[in-house]
């Protein structure tokens, strides 16, 4: 079960929102973890407002095992600059699902930097959950953002949406070659069922994606790698594809 952003706290105010961040051994994630055990369920109860040791105010997605624990946390890279307050966070996070696949963790702004989605599928993501707290007009330029995340890196991608009145709802499940499982058709609440063959993933790796394109093998072993100044690093041909399941 996957929620948005923020939404259990009612407010965009970032003061309130502070006030009400915890560390992730809290009363809040507590009962959380209580939610996922008596539901018996995975559980990404969207994201929460996390007290840091250092007193840093992180915007955090957690993963819940049906036994309440939590499996994985992750914080939000890319806030919202200049509306949002969150101490941005430097790593990318994926989680295992037992006999299902690896999930890939981001939020919300974090689906516009392609950065972060590539790295999530190189890590071994067969899907990338992105929790989303939009309440903008450019939640249309969000759902283009889902297809070609999936396109580019061959995965499913869930972008969950906050619904009205607060956000522009729109929610949707997007499959490895781009094409839409599931969507919302408006800000209404809704709920979106799916059941999902995380085996697609490898399928479309191999066969490419309309039967033609095959991204995570365009290297061959003499390639030499390629300079990104940008980065202050390079793409190496030998670490490219992540067909060999990198660990988390």
């Amino acid at each position: 079960m996957v929620y948005p952003e923020i939404h259990l706290f009612g407010t965009e105010d970032a003061d309130t929102l502070a006030a009400a961040a915890e560390p992730l051994d809290g009363p809040l994630i507590a009962a959380l973890g209580e939610v996922a055990r008596a539901a018996d369920a995975w559980l990404v109860p969207g994201s929460v407002c996390e007290r840091g040791e250092n007193g840093e105010f992180f915007n955090t997605a957690i993963v819940f095992a049906p036994d309440g624990r939590i499996m994985a946390s992750y914080r939000k890279i890319f806030p919202w600059r200049p509306f949002e307050k969150y101490t941005p966070g430097h790593s990318f996070v994926t989680v295992d699902i037992p006999d299902v696949g690896r999930l890939g963790l981001s939020i919300c702004y974090d689906a516009w930097f392609p950065e972060v989605s590539r790295h999530l599928a190189w890590m071994g993501a067969d899907m990338i959950v992105n929790v989303v707290k939009t309440t903008t007009e450019d939640r249309s330029q969000e759902l283009v953002l889902a297809r070609a995340n999936s396109i580019v890196n061959q995965v499913f991608t869930v972008s969950v949406n906050c619904a009205g009145p607060v956000g522009k709802g729109r929610s949707i499940l997007v499959d490895p070659e781009g094409a839409v499982l599931q969507e919302a058709s408006g800000a209404a609440p809704d709920v979106l069922y799916q059941h999902i063959d995380f085996g697609a993933v490898a399928a479309v790796r191999e066969r490419g994606t309309a039967g033609t394109n095959r991204m995570w093998d365009q290297f061959g072993p003499s390639d030499r790698p390629i300079e990104l100044p940008l980065y202050q690093g390079r793409i190496d041909p030998q670490h490219w594809s992540p067909s060999n399941r990198h660990p988390n």
